[in-house]
Order: C-alpha cells, then structure tokens, then sequence
C-alpha cells in the first residue's frame, strides 16, 4: 500500500500520521525537558558547594519548600497552557486561610464547618475570576489584577474588623482541629526521612493534572483554548467552561494551601501572600509553560518548583546570603526559558 497521496500541484506527499517519529524527537519534544536539565544542573551545583545538601533530612527540607509552591505551581500552570493568568493566586491562598480561621473562630463551630465555608467562598472568588473574564473579555491580568487588589483590602480590612488585630485568633483548642491538621499539615516519617503531608498533595496534583492533559476530552479542550481561542471555539470547544474550570481548579488549590497555612501555624497573618503569584507563575515557566499559551505540562511544573526548593534551601546549606536568592531565580527563569526556546527551535527543525 502506498504511504503517499496525490496532491493538486502533482507532488506526492507523505501522511503525517505515517511518518515515524524516533525516541530522541519525542523527549526532545517534551517541554519539561529544559527543566528537568536545569533540575540536574542546580543539584549537582548544590551537592558540591553545600556539604548538607545530600543529607537525608535536607531531602525532607528540600521536597516541603518544593511542595507549597508546587502545589500552587501545577494549576497555574494549567491555566497559562489554556492562555490565561492569574494574579490573585497568591492572596487567595491566605483568604482561603483566614475565612476558615475567622469563621470557625467568630460562630464558635467546629473548625471543618469553618474548612467547608472556606471552599465555597474560595471556589466562588475563582469562578469570578472566569465569569469576568469571559464576559468582558478583557485580558486577564486586568481582570485578576482588580481582584488581587481587593482580596489584598479585604484581608486585611475584615480581620482588623472582626479580631481587632492584623492576625487572626488561635484556634487550635477548637474542636476538629487535631484532624484538621492531620489532612493539611501533618508529616510522615519514610526511611528516616520526616515528610510533610503536603508533598502528598503536590504528587496526587501533579499526577491528577497530567492524566486530565494526556488522556481526557478537558485536556485537549485546555490545549486547544490556549492554542487560539477562536479557532478551538469553532471546533465546538466550551471555551468559557473551560477557562472558568480553570480558574476554579487555581481557586480548589488555593484553598489547599490556605488550610496548610493555617493548621500548620493555627494563627493567619493578613498580609501573607503578597508576591506569591509571581513564583507560582516563574515555576509554570521554568517548566516549560510558554506565556503564550498552549504549550506545556504539569510535570514540568512540578521540576520547576523542585529548582526553586533546591535553590532556596541550597543557598542557606552553603551558608550564603538569603539575599541573593531572589537574583538566582530569576537567573534560572531566564536560563530555562532560553533553553526551552532553544529546544523548541531544534524540534521545529528536525521536523
């Protein structure tokens, strides 16, 4: 059987479908590839200028800084795959901490009742976010930029009304509090390493994300919104729902954080968060999300936020100046999109 069709202008051309695409191409064409590279370099670098760095207990260390950002990291990273960002992310994770906290505390319930009103107020503030941006269409870093800045008043605004200070009252006499921490804030100990239970979180989120992109109708739809709207919009895509999943998804994350937040310490402060955003967004790229949308994974996230564990807790086992870990983020941030970019052009050319 012949593997060519006729064409119009009398060349024969090749099936796509038919064309064998070697090992190398494929994981040349993964865009966690670039971050998965940078992971190794950081490690390597750490192990040899930091004698602590390979310690067992520094692993522990490491992998909890990786898991809360990575926690966040894996639906902002689903939401830049579909076109779309968000900068309220970040102080949606303490607004989702000081609902539960203020609630439980000011009706004197049982701290799951406080847990369970913070989903739904947390839930709600993501669906707004994809309602206007649907409706309005305008673009979304207005769009999560205006609820950024009211959840920001609203934080601090609400807990110096109802507890007379900038942090909220200790609840962790309250009824349901001892199991409350044991889902959000507890930690395991596996072959001598002590792990926190939010690591747990990350890898089921990462696993969830990555099943939803490779093998459902929503992951193709995500693809296909941040590839062109339009375009996914006249193959019949949903592209509203999708996007208003999206920011939902972003939202059921925060509320996770927000409840490690509080039952790790049982006391909020108002202004947490504030900045946050940026590094749930510098995780997603360094992990292969483009800017642009419609390319990436949720693994690549997940070594993004890796390279910023290693990084932060690197810095202080080498005993340098905390100071300047903000300049070697960025350092890999640019790193690792060059190298991304770079990946992508040997793919293209290959092809």
């Amino acid at each position: 059987m012949s593997t060519t069709a006729p064409a119009p202008d009398g060349i024969d051309h090749v099936d796509e479908r038919l064309l064998r695409t070697t090992p190398l191409k494929k994981l040349l064409a993964r865009p966690e590839l670039g971050s998965v590279v940078g992971a190794l370099a950081v490690f390597v670098f750490f192990a040899v200028t930091a004698d602590s760095f390979l310690r067992l207990s520094s692993l522990g260390t490491v992998l909890y800084a990786a898991s809360t950002l990575g926690i966040m990291a894996v639906p902002v990273a689903l939401l830049m795959i579909g076109g779309e960002f968000d900068l309220s992310a970040g102080v949606l994770v303490t607004s989702s901490a000081l609902v539960s906290s203020m609630f439980s505390y000011q009706m004197t319930a049982n701290v799951w009742v406080g847990v369970g009103v913070s989903l739904l107020v947390t839930l709600a503030v993501g669906v707004f976010n994809g309602f206007m941006l649907t409706r309005t269409r305008l673009p979304s870093f207005i769009i999560t930029l205006g609820t950024f800045l009211m959840l920001t008043g609203l934080n601090l605004g609400l807990t110096k009304l109802i507890a007379g200070t900038v942090s909220t009252k200790t609840i962790a006499d309250m009824e349901g509090f001892p199991s409350a921490r044991a889902l959000f804030a507890s930690q395991l100990t596996v072959g001598g390493v002590e792990l926190k239970v939010t690591i747990l979180w990350w890898l089921g989120l990462v696993a969830l994300a990555t099943w939803i992109l490779l093998r459902t109708r929503f992951g193709n739809w995500i693809f296909a919104v941040g590839g062109g709207a339009d375009a996914a919009r006249a193959i019949g895509v949903p592209v509203h729902r999708t996007k208003i999943g999206l920011y939902a998804a972003v939202a059921f994350c925060a509320w996770v954080s927000g409840q490690h937040l509080l039952f790790s310490f049982d006391v909020v402060q108002s202004g947490e968060g504030v900045g946050n955003e940026l590094i749930y967004i510098i995780a997603a790229v360094i992990g292969g999300c483009l800017i642009t949308g419609g390319y990436g994974s949720a693994v690549g996230s997940a070594v993004g936020a890796l390279i910023f564990g290693m990084t932060s807790k690197g810095i202080v086992y080498a005993e340098w100046n905390p100071d300047w870990f903000k300049f070697f983020l960025g350092a890999m941030l640019l790193l690792a999109t060059l190298l991304n970019a770079w990946i992508r052009k040997r793919v293209e050319a290959t092809k």
